[in-house]
């Protein structure tokens, strides 16, 4: 894996905050999953959060992120959003909503922002990783950092084990 690489949009947000990172670059792996991309990353897969947007039935939407090796529960996301119920949003109507495809959606740069909904877990861990906004980039950021560039809430958004 590259260490430098070509900066994203993401990259450029964080060192205007100067927000320490660091870029992990995994785009000549073919890896998709997130578990295969921590897997290919040497990262605890517990560190490595997906994101994932969504549609409240009030016609609003959302940014949740998880685990990677988790799966977002829609009835406690649902709720944490105060909504009666939320879907996904379809992957061709993620470049027209967020500017990003699917696969390369960031939390961080997105054409608006939307209501975050980071996964409890977060809280209790030092650094996190997820999407730099393209394909095969991920960026780590200080958990104690993220506040600084995302408007998020804690909130357990995510399966419980079964």
């Amino acid at each position: 894996m590259k260490k430098n690489t070509e900066k994203t949009n993401v990259m450029r947000l964080l060192e205007q905050k100067k927000i320490p990172y660091t870029s992990h670059d995994y785009t000549d792996t073919g890896v998709i999953s997130g578990t295969e991309v921590a897997a290919v990353l040497n990262q605890n897969p517990e560190q490595v959060f997906k994101t994932l947007v969504t549609a409240g039935s009030s016609g609003a939407n959302y940014v949740f992120l998880v685990p990677v090796q988790k799966e977002l529960d829609l009835k406690k996301a649902a709720r944490a959003a105060g909504e009666k119920s939320i879907r996904m949003v379809k992957s061709k109507d993620l470049l027209p909503l967020t500017g990003y495809v699917h696969g390369g959606c960031s939390p961080i740069g997105m054409k608006k922002p939307f209501r975050t909904i980071l996964d409890a877990s977060a809280a209790s861990l030092d650094t996190i990783l997820f999407s730099g906004g393209r394909i095969g980039h991920q960026v780590e950021i200080p958990y104690s950092e993220l506040k600084k560039i995302l408007r998020y809430e804690l909130e357990d958004i995510v399966d419980a084990p079964g």
